[in-house]
């Protein structure tokens, strides 16, 4: 797999990103690089405080830099994608377990699942925070295959529950293994890849989690039908090969995930490194050009990061965003193999059906991100997306109850399929906090998870059994969150747009020396420099 590069991926070395003030603080003593004649992948990096393949001054040409983008795209990142497909498919099994009677089967209902999706849904989001920081303290490329192998037997232990009890044990366990492995995947994406080259693959990593959504429904529909093998039933053999599977994955993945540009070689990587002597220093000193902070991957959070970030009101706005925006998905994403049966389809049917407005999703979203990557532009499109989820609730509630079970699939097809904006939030967020983002990616990017697994408290009771099989009145509530989230986009739009033009104001009204001091500190102050300019 390999992304064709942009021109706003590329920069020749001629261009800094973001300040070009930061890398005079740099020392050009040439005693700083004496030892690069050695071998690049016999250094460990993440150990010393300051990138020894760092060059202040290094030049480059497009096309080596091309070259080091599209090693990653085919060598590191399917990989990753390889990952975060197997976390989904574990993750929307449930839904699948559910169409097959899980509930009764264990002695209970519908409201009893939706209080394990709250429970989890706390638990997961608090998994993520602490996730975010543990990472960074025995580094992603451990880290995800760790928690990978420890969900994976959490998820085989699913064939052991024969109660309520044991029900909410096994998804509390499972929401704390799981939890970790977004924010540390998202930080471990960032010591590769610049913040311009992250919204389209974060749109391919948001994508793959749809396809993978896809895979499980057609994995459920065969795996279903083992009812009464071995004396289990059918959703405990969908969970116990989900869990083998997983498992196996992790071990892969200990061996194959690098620590960094410069430790491509062994394991199962091979033993000749990705990148020669050169490339090394290209791939580290475009990431530290790109954010200077990264200087130094070890760094900790400190409060003036944290007062940063919650002083942030255009952070503050993503979070409401991603809460409020992908509520009605809690519902979908627990009940769709569920309400496409209630259409008068077979239990192995209705989870097959649960495919194509997966795949659907996938491609709407990768192209709405594709084209707000390509104009530069986020508000609009992010409205544009939540309007296409409105009008599937529209759709879907205001169909009688009579209605022909092909039109009704439909309605659940449109809402299904509308363009996920997580990726596109989290790369507009990403862009616009600056430092904020830069210095304490640990802290922002388990924030951004957290919002985007909290709503799941609510929304997980937005359907009730009592409002089964139309869930009309939830179906109402989604609108309302649908509605909402459109107006958000444009509010935060116009928001930032009204930041440019006032830091263009002040900047204006600044004397000669105040400007050269407000471009001397522009690094340092992040999004909050008059000199930022905030992407709309």
């Amino acid at each position: 797999m390999s992304l064709p590069p942009q021109d706003s991926e590329i920069e020749s070395s001629e261009r800094y990103s973001r300040s070009e003030f930061a890398e005079r603080e740099v020392s050009d003593d040439p005693n700083d690089v004496d030892f690069l004649d050695g071998d690049p992948t016999k250094t460990d990096t993440s150990t010393s405080s300051d990138s020894p393949f760092f060059i202040p001054n290094l030049t480059y040409t497009r096309e080596e830099e091309a070259k080091i983008i599209r090693t990653l795209d085919t060598r590191l990142f399917p990989w990753v994608l390889l990952t975060t497909f197997v976390l989904n498919m574990d993750r929307t099994n449930l839904s699948n377990a559910v169409s097959d009677n899980l509930p009764a089967d264990l002695g209970f209902n519908t409201d009893t699942v939706n209080l394990a999706v709250s429970i989890y849904s706390i638990l997961f989001s608090f998994s993520c925070l602490a996730g975010a920081v543990v990472c960074k303290i025995v580094h992603p490329a451990r880290w995800i295959p760790f928690t990978m192998f420890c969900w994976g037997l959490v998820t085989m232990s699913h064939a052991l529950i024969t109660n309520k009890g044991g029900f909410l044990t096994v998804r509390c366990m499972i929401a704390i293994t799981e939890g970790g492995v977004i924010p540390a995947t998202l930080i471990y994406l960032g010591s590769f890849y610049k913040g311009t080259e992250l919204a389209t693959r974060l749109g391919w990593f948001w994508g793959v989690q749809t396809i993978a959504s896809a895979v499980s429904g057609l994995m459920a529909s065969g795996l279903l039908q083992l009812q009464g093998v071995a004396g289990l039933e059918g959703w405990k053999w969908l969970f116990l090969i989900d869990g083998i599977i997983t498992v196996v994955i992790s071990i892969l993945t200990w061996f194959y995930l690098p620590r960094n540009s410069t430790l491509t070689k062994g394991g199962i990587r091979g033993w000749k490194p990705w990148f020669s002597e050169k490339e090394v220093r290209i791939a580290v000193t475009r990431i530290v050009r790109d954010d200077p902070s990264k200087r130094d991957y070890e760094s900790r959070v400190q409060w003036s990061d944290v007062k940063d970030a919650a002083t942030d009101i255009g952070l503050w706005g993503h979070l409401i965003i991603t809460t409020i925006g992908l509520t009605p998905t809690t519902p979908l994403s627990i009940y769709l193999p569920s309400v496409i049966k209630s259409f008068d389809f077979s239990v192995y049917v209705a989870n097959a059906l649960t495919a194509p407005p997966y795949v659907l999703q996938c491609c709407t979203m990768i192209a709405c991100v594709w084209h707000s990557d390509r104009i530069r532009e986020r508000g609009y499109h992010g409205a544009f997306a939540a309007a296409w989820q409105l009008v599937g609730w529209i759709f879907l509630r205001v169909l009688p109850a009579d209605a022909n079970k092909g039109v009704k699939y439909l309605a659940a097809l449109v809402v299904a399929s509308w363009p996920f904006t997580h990726p596109l939030n989290i790369a507009w967020m990403s862009e616009n906090t600056g430092q904020v983002w830069s210095l304490s990616g640990d802290l922002a990017s388990g924030c951004v998870i957290f919002a985007a697994n909290i709503y799941g408290v609510w929304g997980s009771q937005i359907y009730q059994a009592s409002d089964a099989p139309d869930y009309l009145t939830g179906n109402t509530i989604n609108i309302a969150f649908a509605a909402t989230a459109l107006c958000l986009w444009f509010v935060q739009k116009f928001y930032y747009a009204y930041r440019n033009r006032r830091n263009i104001e002040l900047y204006s009204k600044l004397s000669e020396e105040g400007k050269r001091r407000e471009e001397m500190i522009v690094g340092e102050k992040g999004n909050r420099s008059l000199l930022f300019k905030f992407t709309t």
